[in-house]
């Protein structure tokens, strides 16, 4: 038992839906808690309504609560559970900023509840800028010159104190969120304002710029008795002019000396011991080495995404250890779980080089701004490992799936800049840089001019010319034995050597092999091997020339692959869907089961998992490597969301055992013209559509069926370069995005069906039977992607015959196609006839909701069809028998991505979702949009901006039920006509183009006195940021800054409406969810 005797029950707060800066690393670092707590046999109870996330399995937790993390529904689970402690440390800021509001409450001192770790006070240390300020001084650490302000007024007299530009810091955020530089009064008006709002006390920090200094930092842990160790130190290329979150990270640190590293690691050590951390924590410096002047930047009194970086780069489990060391122990008293034999005071030692890198998808917004700067907008990360610098970064580049295969040698030429152009784009960094700096030495520009303008270290610009010096030399040389050693340690893929040469990956990979260079499997091990490591932690490398482990011959084992970086519409879900695979071949006997995998921030990514875990690039190349080395009885790529899809066909082609449906069957599913071929042999309707191969083709079939139309691209996710189409200009953009996306595959064109309902079903077959999970009705009509769709599970607008004839589509598509595992159906609901949209034979971001509702794991049950094993006998009707409501809600990042609008369409923008249950709908739906940051208000006043007479129709019930529950209604000149005549009392207030007309909504806004907008935009033409439109993306995009909810589609705002009117005389319910149904 842990010290602590007087501990029996823990309540752990998860961080909610994943957003940008609150992601999946902390699903990792809560189950490592999870794990931690349930070894000592104390009971666990979770409050997290983030439905995608293995933590949110009852696996992990004795009683998990499916709610929001906000003081009102955490003292409802307390009064409940009656825990004895609470952890805070595992939930992001969300779970932090909720914890000091209980405090502050009395809440866990009434009911006796004891913070675990870091105590609150201690959270204000590092959490309060002013606060953090002054530990640091008294802990002999120095500051930058700042000043904390509470309004805009006092922010400009600091700012022309410190002189521009200067960085904005708000107070109890992450992400850099509401943060920024600004150069000037304007920006500097405008950031603290946006600022002002995202903190939880209101509260910024103005301080002086120092991008030109490095960013380095360290993980420490600390016990209760004041024992400390710094776990792991790491630098950002990309200096403090870019947020940790959305630079290169590199451990360990390459550029700083000894006397550096010891100054800031001792610094480190007094620092938190000093504000009084228990467990992890990361704190951040910025470092000036011209002058050996430092400043500590801030402590973040929790586990982060630095620390998921840490744990893995590391092998050091900071998660789990801290969670130790909050129950009691020390950290003599803990065993490093690599070794075995060491304890967690020995402070990791690397030999290798892991480099981060993150992915970010401006792709999917208009209008976005891809500068980085101090607020971080990327969505995922991957963690490369290598014996060069090079080598790790290359690898990093592929594992981000965004189509290079490293630093040269792309499909794509690259960009023609003047010299003048890149050397602005050397200062003003955005995703492009490391290719931007690559390109300014291709220019002759000096290493120094561009350290001068990019503020990036000489070493790593030294590093980037050694990758440009081996490119000319493949060009102009024989690929002999010496040759490939020395491109393939400096990480060229055989993609990029073959394009160099002018052959094919194949050829490259078989000259490759006759000359003997193949990669070695080595150990991360903690200690440089310097200890005995017995766990099977994995990567591949050039850098050796032998393997640390063997592979059992006698027993063949198999090999998943992950789903690679978090991005938008390859999210936590797909991690969930890893794990259960694992545990599911596990459970039928798979003894021998290894993962492939390179997001840090995953369970499954987590060594202990399975039985050898490949941090590894998710590319054909690599693949290969490892079943090469491997010899599996099989690969399964149908959980690893549509990158592990993607690499199906060339896998097979090349040899490789498929477990599940052939890649065959994959094929004709993904290839949007085959599949429409084989919907009309089963006489199965589907939206009209046609393959065209060039632009007249595609004109000729719109004129034909009319305006909207929809493009399609083959083989992607998340309708990337999927776009509905309203005239002929568009399409003329649209068709040559969507082959640059898809260019090996055939572009589809189909009629978009107007009024339309989607419908999605998840499912397993074994080619025999067919299980449905659960039919699943969007919300939101069609043209809202299904991913940004809120969805519900019973559905409550369908008839019994649709019901029925969709489960008959359902089985004989599953059956005509051959699955053999999971799959997911999308339909479309037109003047009650069904319509198929399309058939992805894999997992689905949808599947956790519908297994955690209906008690079924349908990933479990998909681990018995992919070994031909029977299915149990399932009810076909066990969804339809559930007595709860389930909503599924999108969680949407905008805050963070500068410029974006919230206007919705069929490419994916959500970053994450929450799902809650209830006995009603609007049970549900209000726990629900609660949790995504939505709130939902008795009384204030809405404005209401609807294009198109129909919509305003639409919404008419809506509106007059608002001014029933006596809200104010405030609407834009067109629009007041149009509802003031039908229901009366309607306030006129003009746009923000009209600054002169009041009342205005640019005022309104800025004074707090809107309480909700709905916003009904009139189309989705390429013209919607012109003209009158632009009106309504400003209005959309000032509210999301300052914080206030805006509904954009006409279903959304009459749930929302009709739940506020419940609210009034109904409460929520508070329950825990209930664990699967056994699988015989």
């Amino acid at each position: 038992m842990p010290k602590n005797e007087s501990l029996n029950k823990i309540l752990v707060l998860g961080s909610g839906a994943i957003k940008i800066g609150e992601a999946g690393e902390f699903d990792y670092s809560g189950s490592q808690c999870l794990k931690a707590i349930h070894e000592d046999g104390l009971k666990s109870v979770l409050i997290n309504p983030n439905i995608a996330t293995i933590q949110t399995d009852t696996r992990f937790a004795d009683q998990v609560y499916l709610l929001p993390v906000n003081p009102q529904y955490v003292e409802s689970v307390v009064e409940k559970e009656r825990p004895d402690g609470i952890m805070l440390a595992y939930g992001g800021q969300t779970a932090l900023n909720c914890g000091v509001k209980l405090e502050e409450a009395g809440i866990l001192q009434k009911y006796g509840v004891k913070v675990l770790g870091t105590q609150v006070q201690g959270i204000k240390n590092t959490e309060d800028r002013q606060l953090f300020k002054d530990q640091m001084t008294e802990a002999g650490v120095p500051v930058l010159k700042s000043k904390t302000v509470t309004n805009v007024d006092d922010a400009k007299k600091v700012a022309e104190e410190l002189n521009y530009p200067v960085i904005v810091r708000v107070a109890y955020t992450l992400g850099g969120r509401g943060g920024g530089i600004a150069h000037n009064e304007i920006e500097l008006h405008e950031i603290v304002e946006r600022g002002l709002n995202a903190s939880l006390v209101g509260q910024v920090l103005v301080e002086e710029y120092i991008g030109h200094w490095k960013q380095i930092e360290y993980e420490v842990m600390q016990d209760y008795d004041g024992n400390n160790v710094i776990v792991c130190n790491m630098e950002n290329v990309l200096s403090m002019k870019v947020h940790t979150g959305d630079n290169i990270v590199v451990a360990p640190s390459q550029t700083i000396n000894n006397h550096e590293y010891h100054m800031l690691r001792s610094a480190a050590l007094r620092a938190t011991k000093h504000v009084g951390i228990v467990g992890e924590c990361n704190i951040q410096y910025a470092l000036d080495s011209d002058s050996d002047r430092y400043v500590a930047i801030e402590i973040n009194p929790r586990l982060s995404r630095s620390s998921a970086l840490a744990s893995k780069a590391t092998g050091y489990p900071l998660a789990y250890m801290s969670a130790k060391i909050g129950l009691g122990y020390s950290l003599s008293e803990l065993v490093n779980r690599i070794t075995k034999s060491t304890t967690a005071c020995f402070e990791p030692s690397l030999d290798y080089v892991v480099c981060k890198h993150p992915r970010w998808d401006f792709s999917k917004f208009e209008q976005v701004n891809r500068k980085l700067g101090v607020t971080m907008k990327s969505v995922g990360e991957v963690m490369a490992v290598g014996r060069t610098f090079e080598e790790s970064l290359q690898k990093a580049i592929r594992m981000l799936a965004i189509g290079n295969d490293g630093l040269v040698l792309n499909r794509a030429n690259g960009k023609k800049y003047t010299e003048e152009e890149i050397e602005f784009k050397l200062s003003h960094h955005d995703d492009e840089i490391l290719y931007n700096v690559a390109i300014a030495l291709k220019m002759g520009i000096s290493v120094e001019r561009i350290y001068k303008l990019s503020a990036i270290d000489p070493w790593f610009i030294d590093k980037i010319q050694n990758i440009l010096n081996a490119e000319a030399k493949i060009k102009e040389s024989e690929l002999d034995k010496s040759l490939m050693w020395d491109i393939k340690k400096l990480g060229f893929s055989d993609n990029q050597i073959a394009r160099a040469k002018g052959s094919t990956p194949d050829e490259v990979r078989e000259i490759r092999k006759e000359l003997g260079v193949v990669p070695s499997v080595k150990q991360i091990d903690t200690l440089a091997a310097e200890w005995p490591a017995v766990t099977n932690y994995l990567y591949l490398t050039y850098g050796g020339h032998s393997h640390d482990i063997e592979i059992p011959k006698d027993d063949p084992g198999i090999v998943v692959v992950g789903a690679g970086p978090y991005r938008i519409g390859s999210s936590v879900e797909f991690d969930w869907g890893t794990v259960n695979m694992v545990w599911g071949l596990q459970e039928n006997g798979e003894k021998n089961v290894s993962v492939v995998n390179c997001n840090p921030e995953t369970v499954s990514t987590d060594y202990d998992i399975c039985t050898r875990l490949y941090f590894e690039e998710l590319t054909q190349e690599r693949l290969l490597d490892i079943t090469d080395f491997e010899n599996p009885k099989g690969v399964i790529t149908c959980v690893g969301g549509q990158t592990a899809n993607n690499l199906t066909p060339g896998l097979a082609e090349r040899g490789i055992n498929i477990l599940g449906t052939s890649a065959k069957d994959v094929d004709r599913a993904e290839d949007r013209s085959k599949f429409s071929a084989e919907l009309d042999k089963l006489h199965i309707g589907q939206p009209r559509w046609q393959a065209f191969s060039n632009l007249n083709e595609a004109k000729s079939f719109a004129q034909e069926v009319g305006f909207p139309v929809i493009v399609r691209p083959s083989y992607v996710l998340s309708g990337a370069a999927m776009k509905v189409v309203w005239s002929q200009e568009e399409l003329k953009t649209y068709v040559k995005e969507a082959t640059d996306v898809s260019p090996d595959h055939p572009v589809v064109i189909s009629k978009f069906m107007l009024n339309s309902l989607e419908v999605d079903v998840d499912g397993i077959s074994n080619g025999k039977e067919v299980v449905i999970g659960a039919i699943v009705e969007h919300i939101d009509s069609a043209g809202v992607h299904s991913g940004d769709a809120m969805m519900c599970i019973p559905p409550w607008r369908l008839s019994n015959k649709i019901i029925e004839t969709i489960t008959d589509y359902t089985k004989r598509i599953a059956l005509t196609f051959n699955v053999k595992g999971p799959f997911n159906l999308q339909f479309l609901i037109n003047n009650d006839q069904v319509y198929v949209i399309e058939l992805n034979i894999r997992a689905s971001r949808s599947m956790p909701f519908v297994s955690k509702l209906v008690k079924m794991n349908l990933i479990s049950l998909a681990s018995k069809a992919i070994l031909d094993k029977p299915l149990p006998k399932i009810p076909e009707n066990k969804w339809q028998k559930i007595h709860n409501y389930g909503i599924k809600v999108p969680q949407f990042s905008f805050m963070q991505l500068d410029g974006a609008d919230i206007a919705l369409g069929v490419e994916m923008q959500s970053t994450g979702e929450a799902a809650c249950f209830g006995n009603s709908f609007h049970d549900a739906l209000a726990k629900g949009l609660t949790s995504v940051g939505i709130k939902l208000p008795q009384t204030g006043t809405a404005v209401v901006t609807v294009g198109g007479t129909e919509n305003k129709e639409k919404l008419l019930s809506s509106i007059a039920k608002l001014k029933q529950l006596g809200f104010k209604i405030m609407a834009t000149e067109h629009t007041a006509e149009f509802f003031e005549e039908k229901v009366g009392g309607i306030e006129i207030i003009h746009k923000i183009s009209e600054p002169e007309r009041l009342p205005n909504i640019a005022d309104m806004l800025y004074e707090r006195k809107i309480d909700f907008i709905i916003n009904i935009p009139s189309t989705s033409t390429i013209e919607k940021y012109v003209g009158m439109l632009d009106d309504e993306y400003q209005i959309r995009r000032k509210a999301i800054e300052l914080g206030i909810p805006v509904l954009t589609t006409i279903e959304l705002a009459d749930s929302f409406v009709k739940t506020l009117e419940w609210l009034q005389h109904n409460e929520t319910t508070k329950d825990p969810i209930e664990p699967y149904d056994p699988i015989e």
